[in-house]
C-alpha cells in the first residue's frame, strides 16, 4: 500500500473526511488535499517504474463524444484556428487525442487530466472530475486487468479478484439472460423489482439492460473482492474489439467493480477505421432519434487509425472514487476542494 495511507491509525483511516461548511471554502479538507497530492505522487512512481510515459493532451477538443451516454459541453470560439461550427468542446476523456499520440509511435502513455460531462452531478459525480487514462501497447484486456490490479492494491491493499462475465452476472443476479431475453422480459423482471421504473421503450434494449445491471447487479459487485465484469454485448462495445463467444458476438471490454462501485472501464482497443466510423455513425443515429443534440465525428482520430493504431488494451479510471475509496468518503465533494457549486 501507499506509504502515507499505511502510515494513518486503523481509527484515522476509518473516520470519514468532513465538509468544510463555509461556501468560500474548499469541500475537502487540507488533510484530504494533502492525501490527494500522495495518491497522484505514488500513480506517477507506479508508471514511471513501468516505463510509461506521461503525456498531455488538449483539454479544449474540436469533435464531441458521439457516445449517446455521455454529455458533452461546449463553449463558442471565434479565434484563430477556430472550427468551422465555432465550438469547441471541453473533452469527455483524453481517449482520442492519445490515440492520436499511440498511431504516432509514442508507445505506452497515461495521462492524469480532467474531463467534463454535463449533466453528471451527485454522491459520486461531479461535472468537472480527475480522470486516469493508460494505453499499454502489446497488451490484450486481461494483461491491463492484471495492471489496473496492481495499481489499484497499492492503494487499498490487495483483495481476491473475481472475474465475471456480463452474462453470468445477469444470471446470478437478475435471473434474466442478457443475449436470449425478450425486451418484454426485461422490463418485467425489472418490474418485480421497482414498480417505479424509466421511461424506456420496449425496442431500447441496451436501455433495460443498463437499468437492469445498475439497479440488480452493480451493488452486489465488488464486496471484499475486485470485480472485473467482462465480455460485454456487441451493442456496447463502444471502442472495444469484438470476438466470438460460443453463438453471440461479444465486446473485449472490462469495467471494475470495487465495493458496489465503478471504478474503472477499459478496452481491447478497436483498430480499424472503417469499423470505427460505422460505429461513430451509428451512436450519432442513436442520439438523433433519443432527441439529444447531433454529435461530431473526429476525422482526425479516423485518419490517426488508418495510418496505424498499435495493437493496444486502454483503461480509464475514475481518479476521485479511487481517492473515496482510499480514505472513506460518503461523497465526491469529501474529496474535491471546489465542487460545481463553489467553483
Amino acid at each position: 500500500m501507499i506509504p502515507a495511507l499505511v502510515s494513518m491509525s486503523p481509527a484515522s483511516r476509518n473516520k470519514k473526511p468532513q465538509l468544510n461548511d463555509q461556501p468560500w471554502q474548499p469541500t475537502a479538507s487540507l488533510a484530504t488535499l494533502r492525501q490527494r497530492a500522495v495518491l497522484l505522487a505514488a500513480i506517477r512512481k507506479f508508471f514511471a517504474e513501468r516505463d510509461v510515459l506521461e503525456v498531455e493532451t488538449p483539454v479544449l477538443i474540436g469533435a464531441t463524444s458521439a457516445d449517446p451516454n455521455l454529455y458533452s459541453l461546449s463553449l463558442p470560439y471565434s479565434g484563430p484556428g477556430a472550427p468551422a461550427d465555432g465550438r469547441l468542446w471541453l473533452q469527455t476523456s483524453p481517449e482520442f487525442t492519445m490515440k492520436r499520440l499511440l498511431a504516432a509511435g509514442a508507445g505506452s502513455i497515461y495521462q492524469i487530466c480532467h474531463v467534463f460531462r454535463a449533466d453528471e452531478r451527485g454522491r459520486w459525480h461531479n461535472p468537472e472530475f480527475t480522470m486516469l487514462e493508460w494505453y499499454r501497447t502489446d497488451f490484450d484486456h486481461h494483461h491491463l486487468m492484471a495492471e489496473v490490479t496492481a495499481l489499484v492494491s497499492s492503494v487499498l491493499g490487495p483483495r481476491p479478484v473475481e472475474v465475471l462475465s456480463y452474462r453470468d452476472a445477469f444470471l446470478r443476479y437478475a435471473d434474466v439472460d442478457p443475449f436470449v431475453s425478450t425486451v418484454a422480459e426485461l422490463k418485467h423482471r425489472a418490474e418485480q423489482h421497482d414498480s417505479s421504473l424509466p421511461d424506456l421503450p420496449l425496442t431500447d434494449r441496451d436501455g433495460w439492460l443498463d437499468w437492469l445491471l445498475s439497479t440488480l447487479i452493480t451493488p452486489k459487485l465488488g464486496r471484499d473482492v475486485f470485480t472485473y465484469l467482462c465480455d460485454f454485448p456487441a451493442s456496447q462495445a463502444a471502442l472495444a474489439r469484438l470476438r466470438r463467444e460460443d453463438q453471440f458476438e461479444v465486446a473485449e471490454r472490462f469495467e471494475l467493480f470495487i465495493d458496489g462501485l465503478e471504478i474503472a472501464n477499459g478496452y481491447h482497443e478497436l483498430t480499424d477505421p472503417v469499423e470505427q466510423g460505422l460505429r461513430f455513425e451509428q451512436e450519432r443515429e442513436h442520439r438523433q432519434l433519443s432527441g439529444q443534440p447531433e454529435s461530431s465525428v473526429d476525422d482526425r482520430l479516423l485518419a490517426a487509425l488508418a495510418a496505424g493504431l498499435p495493437d493496444c488494451a486502454g483503461v480509464a479510471l475514475g481518479f476521485d472514487r479511487l481517492v473515496m475509496l482510499a480514505l472513506g468518503a460518503e461523497h465526491i465533494d469529501q474529496v474535491l476542494s471546489f465542487p460545481i457549486e463553489r467553483c
